[in-house]
């Protein structure tokens, strides 16, 4: 089921970020352009998933904490954190970057994410208050614009090759991250029921098109039917206002030109 919702006017006050130990009145917002090596954040799924463990990768002051080894543009974008599949920023135009930045502390906020509805699964509004302030910390007033956001909920098979199922998802998302243009790739885990939740958010259809037309996505297509009983796409369009002062989730409508 497809929907559109707009959510009420965000408010104007920048939230409370946490700085490293210490700093006192010295907090910032973290850095929106260099990051902490993301060998110094877990590999488990878990805390990516549910804690938003990625976000600890913007922390402050990186320079006087970590030497220049320890700092990259590679950013954990998803519940896989190694090399193939971090974005790196500094190859994103600004407002993709900073959007970006602040969909690390994406996380689910009920228990029930698998079949809620999507906007209220998720922390959404944190993330527009920190993309709010990231833009601030930029001197930079955020102008409208758009992304492509697909939602993936499923059913799986009982007694599936679970190996099977993370190589399909692993090497999809890896394609996608080289094909560049994806954002954000968050899942969960699966219910009792066998029910669970799955989103990208895309800088563009186009990019999400690139990014589907590898030889893993094409193996995870054919490999749908033997695990699972039931998997539905929708493909929503996200605005993102003038100033991150509101944001809007609609149907996916294909240009006609």
């Amino acid at each position: 089921m497809t929907f559109s919702i707009v959510n009420p006017v965000l408010s104007n006050a920048v939230p409370a970020i946490k700085a490293p130990p210490n700093k006192g009145k010295d907090q910032k917002v973290p850095s929106t352009t260099r990051l902490l090596h993301h060998s110094h954040v877990t590999t488990e799924f878990d805390p990516l998933r549910f804690e938003a463990a990625a976000s600890l990768q913007l922390q402050l002051p990186l320079e006087k904490t970590y030497p220049e080894t320890e700092i990259d543009t590679r950013l954990i974008a998803s519940p896989y954190n190694s090399v193939p599949h971090l974005l790196d920023i500094s190859t994103l135009e600004r407002q993709d970057r900073l959007f970006a930045l602040a969909l690390a502390y994406l996380k689910p906020i009920r228990d029930d994410y698998a079949t809620a509805e999507y906007t209220e699964s998720l922390n959404w509004t944190e993330v527009f208050d920190l993309l709010r302030a990231f833009s601030q910390a930029e001197d930079h007033a955020w102008t409208s614009q758009s992304y492509y956001v697909v939602i993936f909920r499923s059913t799986l098979l009982p007694d599936i090759d679970s190996v099977r199922l993370y190589d399909l998802d692993a090497h999809s998302h890896q394609e996608a991250i080289a094909s560049g243009g994806l954002l954000k790739y968050w899942f969960g885990a699966k219910n009792e029921k066998h029910q669970n939740l799955a989103t990208c958010v895309w800088r563009n259809r186009n990019d999400a098109r690139l990014g589907g037309r590898g030889p893993w996505h094409a193996q995870a297509r054919a490999a749908a039917t033997i695990m699972y009983e039931q998997i539905k796409f929708t493909t929503l369009k996200l605005d993102i206002e003038d100033g991150v002062q509101s944001w809007k989730l609609s149907d996916w409508k294909e240009d006609k030109a």
